[in-house]
């Protein structure tokens, strides 16, 4: 890939506290998530990133005009400012999981916009509601609002030492978002860019999270004709983590199935035996907070079918299967635990119990997931464990797609750390 230093904007407060102005990613709010943010403080960087809710599809161009204007006023009144000097940003999440602290070392950069496959990897398909609404933003406000999240090969740890040790003294940036410690710091020492930048030249970069805003950028860029090389819009802002950082982790995203017609656990565990290994569980909510723990002694290819009438560990007997049932599909798609779920289990098994009611719910929180079919709201519970960032690599090198949500990769990063103007 080829990455550059920027002159980032960035809120300015007196004491470098941003808590109040910074957001979690727009795909993951409600229109009570917003409110809450704005109602914290009215310039939260979600008055402009979040035009609209649900962010689906277009809205009003009312509402694009007045993020843009938002940014306008904010820049005139100095709570936005623009750094003196290209940098890379050297950017921590410090994070409890599972009882567990966890820092994670990442750095926001520019990337050069490159179609999918060459330098940069997608893993997961993108929606043409989600895109259009991205670009009249992109379109209005000439601004990188939000980053996109990568993770690239940095084995001998050469990179991030570079970064660690170029951090000196506090954070110009420090905040505090949903229990996450958030810090940044300016790194625009020539020699340290130019090193980093070496570094990484000719190393693909992996998306995360962002496929839609990276596809965006792409869209932006096109609809201006010829530009410059060095164009602004010829560049993507990036927030990029080695994977090999121990704090990159990836959460599984359970399923929460409902609307199932005549749905007995019991009997699917006899039904499918012929294909899977079942074993009966009893859980409490605590149990299954890190599913992936609980499920880590049952081996690979395991996953706990949680119904209203008990539990199970099902574990698939042979992965032979699934050449079957996704003949077209890479080894490596076929060995994942999300791909066995939806091709075995609620593609062909469920096959018989779906009617035009059932549905499928999404959460990294295997507590919440268990609670949704013991009070009867749900019909199935599917944990599973977490996929291994190796694979979405493989995956993405092969230039194959996942499985819808695949991947939760915990925490997300915040909005509003840096801004990247695209004009």
């Amino acid at each position: 890939m080829d990455i550059r230093s920027f002159q980032g904007w960035r809120y300015s407060v007196a004491d470098g506290d941003i808590s109040r102005l910074i957001s979690p990613p727009y795909d993951i709010l409600s229109q009570a998530d917003k409110d809450a943010l704005l109602a914290g403080d009215a310039s939260n960087i979600v008055a402009a990133d979040l035009p609209h809710v649900p962010p689906a599809g277009v809205g009003p161009d009312e509402a694009y005009r007045a993020s843009a204007g938002r940014l306008d006023e904010w820049k005139s009144a100095g709570l936005l400012r623009q750094d003196d000097k290209p940098a890379i940003y050297a950017y921590q999440q410090t994070y409890e999981w599972a009882g567990k602290t966890h820092i994670r070392h990442m750095m926001i950069a520019r990337v050069r916009a490159t179609e999918f496959g060459k330098d940069v990897m997608p893993h997961e398909e993108t929606f043409a509601g989600p895109k259009a609404d991205r670009l009249k933003l992109t379109e209005h406000t000439q601004t990188q609002l939000s980053p996109i999240f990568g993770f690239y090969n940095d084995s001998d740890g050469a990179v991030s030492t570079m970064i660690q040790s170029a951090i000196d003294g506090e954070a110009d940036a420090v905040g505090s978002l949903n229990d996450v410690t958030e810090r940044l710091w300016v790194i625009d020492d020539e020699k340290v860019v130019d090193s980093i930048v070496s570094s990484l030249r000719g190393e693909p970069v992996y998306i995360a999270d962002g496929h839609h805003r990276y596809t965006t950028a792409l869209n932006y860029r096109d609809s201006l004709g010829e530009i410059a090389p060095d164009h602004p819009a010829n560049f993507v802002m990036f927030v990029l983590a080695a994977m090999d950082d121990p704090g990159l982790i990836v959460l599984p995203t359970h399923r929460i199935i409902s609307g199932l017609k005549g749905f007995n656990l019991e009997k699917f565990v006899a039904d499918t035996g012929d294909v899977m290994d079942y074993e009966p569980v009893s859980l409490e909510a605590s149990d299954v907070i890190d599913a992936g723990a609980f499920l880590g002694p049952f081996g690979r290819h395991a996953m706990v079918l949680v119904g209203r009438d008990g539990a199970y560990v099902g574990r698939l007997k042979d992965i032979s299967v699934m050449k079957t049932l996704a003949p077209d599909e890479i080894d490596a798609w076929r060995d994942l635990d999300v791909a066995i779920l939806h091709r075995l289990v609620i593609e062909k098994s469920l096959a018989d119990f779906r009617t035009d009611d059932t549905s499928i719910d999404y959460t990294p929180d295997g507590s919440a997931a268990l609670v949704a079919v013991e009070s009867g709201q749900a019909d199935l519970t599917v944990l599973l464990q977490g996929t291994p960032i190796e694979a979405v690599r493989q995956i993405a090198l092969a230039g194959a797609v996942m499985p819808h949500k695949s991947t939760y990769f915990y925490p997300k990063v915040a909005t509003g750390m840096v801004l990247y103007q695209l004009a």
